[in-house]
């Protein structure tokens, strides 16, 4: 059984502008729903079906009752620009027009002075995404479950409301007087009550395959997961796909003597898949600082990360499947063989468990957290060659 599991990074969003060059109004927030702010103070903007609504939260300066003198009305007050702000991967600050064309320095200058507090969440947004990553790729093993407890059924309640019926149009006098009228408001609430009932059909199908789908899941957390080997690795990939993996993560699983073991086969991550960079604001500027991260930080953060993987992957296996008593779990990767220069697979550690020994390990918030999850598996039958700066030799992984 091959599982594959991808997690995306949802990128730091970009802010949406309108500038002006009378006093720069601003726009922040998705297209139909925003807050405007310029130097007459704060407003809500809402849009929908071709509707729009305005209206004020904050005042600005107010107007003048002086008398003012004539305007020359052919020089424009103020033009509105719609446009973009972003940060890159590298940390640099962009403005862009609606085409996608970088804006001129006068109006940048503009943006960041005015408008300097709503910029620098921008860029906390972006610091602290890149960061986010290099935490993920460290923490995958907080969130393993502990081993005490069975797997529970909870019903799953068919989400979609029965469709309502449709009001009818009325006969009215008119249509009392012209029979053609009527016919024709006769035939459109026929139609009408077609399509409800074609409607609720459907509904109602819906709904039965979705009990018979509950049913089948009740006994299969109920039932199957202690009898039946294929049931116990269909529920195990259905608890493995739950997981919110950093990287692409390739997992083989096999349950044998009747549920009593599960071996399972890792493809970690390459070592060239890690972020490499961190981030940081600096105390003064509207910018992002950029940095490599240390070729022997890298090392440790993909030590880390590979040793996380096994440990979430025994848990989640002792978790899902009470009847297995042994996890043997073998991860690999792939080397470059330096005889052939060709492509190979090379185990770099492989851990046999016990749950009577797994069951000793502290499955709280703060026991976890606490946990160094590269030297937690030495506690259990190991195959590792590993250096302290995270350097691994390829090993034979445990067998039967």
């Amino acid at each position: 059984m091959g599982l594959r599991f991808r997690k995306s990074f949802k990128v730091a969003p970009g802010i949406r502008m309108t500038f002006g060059v009378s006093g720069a109004s601003f726009n922040v927030g998705p297209r139909g729903s925003s807050v405007s702010i310029g130097k007459r103070g704060v407003y809500a903007n809402a849009s929908a079906f071709g509707f729009s609504s305005r209206s004020k939260l904050m005042g600005g300066a107010a107007p003048s009752n002086r008398s003012r003198g004539p305007t020359n009305s052919s020089v424009p007050q103020k033009v509105a620009l719609d446009a973009t702000i972003g940060v890159n991967d590298d940390g640099e600050l962009y403005f862009k027009d609606a085409a996608g064309n970088l804006l001129p320095e006068s109006w940048v200058k503009a943006a960041k002075k005015q408008h300097a507090d709503v910029i620098r969440k921008l860029i906390q947004s972006k610091c602290d995404w890149i960061n986010e990553q290099i935490e993920a790729i460290g923490e995958l093993h907080h969130d393993t479950p502990a081993p005490h407890s069975r797997p529970v059924f909870a019903i799953r309640e068919f989400p979609i409301p029965e469709p309502s019926r449709p009001a009818e149009r009325k006969v009215d006098i008119f249509a009392r007087i012209f029979p053609a009228r009527r016919r024709r408001i006769e035939a459109d609430n026929a139609e009408l009550r077609r399509q409800h009932d074609a409607a609720l059909e459907e509904w109602k199908l819906d709904r039965s395959t979705h009990h018979t789908s509950e049913a089948a899941r009740r006994k299969l957390i109920e039932e199957q997961i202690y009898t039946d080997v294929e049931a116990m690795e269909a529920f195990l990939e259905e608890a493995l796909q739950d997981i919110s993996w950093p990287r692409e993560t390739l997992i083989s699983a096999e349950v044998r003597d009747s549920g009593r073991v599960v071996y399972l086969d890792v493809d970690l991550p390459e070592i060239e898949d890690m972020p490499t960079t961190t981030a940081a604001i600096p105390s003064r500027g509207l910018k992002l600082s950029i940095k490599q991260m240390p070729p022997t930080k890298l090392k440790q953060l993909y030590m880390t990360h590979v040793h996380a993987i096994g440990f979430r992957l025994i848990g989640e296996a002792f978790a899902a499947l009470p009847v297995a008593q042994q996890v043997v779990a073998s991860a690999y990767s792939q080397r470059r063989d330096k005889v052939t220069g060709q492509m190979k697979d090379e185990y770099l550690y492989s851990a046999r468990v016990e749950r009577s020994a797994w069951s000793a390990i502290d499955f709280s918030s703060d026991g976890l957290k606490g946990l160094d999850v590269v030297e937690a598996l030495t506690r259990f039958e190991l195959r590792r060659v590993m250096s302290k700066t995270g350097v691994f030799k390829p090993i034979t992984p445990l067998s039967d």
